[in-house]
């Protein structure tokens, strides 16, 4: 399991072994898990400049998701 840490977001854990993304954002402490994601959308996510657009963008249509 990798942590990353970005700005708009509380701390963001990837297991590459079940390829789960749990988010969880800082206004709200609201947290999501994305199901099938892989290592490298993963890193494309922790390099973005905004973290809300990425996951809107790039995640959030494309994987199964569990709050």
């Amino acid at each position: 399991m990798y942590f990353r840490r970005i700005r708009a977001v509380s701390h963001v854990p990837y297991d590459d072994t079940s390829h789960v993304l749990t988010i969880t954002f800082r206004d709200g402490w609201k947290q999501y898990a994305y199901y099938g994601v892989p290592s490298s959308v993963w890193i494309e996510f922790t390099h973005a400049s905004s973290a809300g657009h990425y996951v809107q963008s790039r995640i959030k249509p494309y994987y199964s998701l569990r709050r």
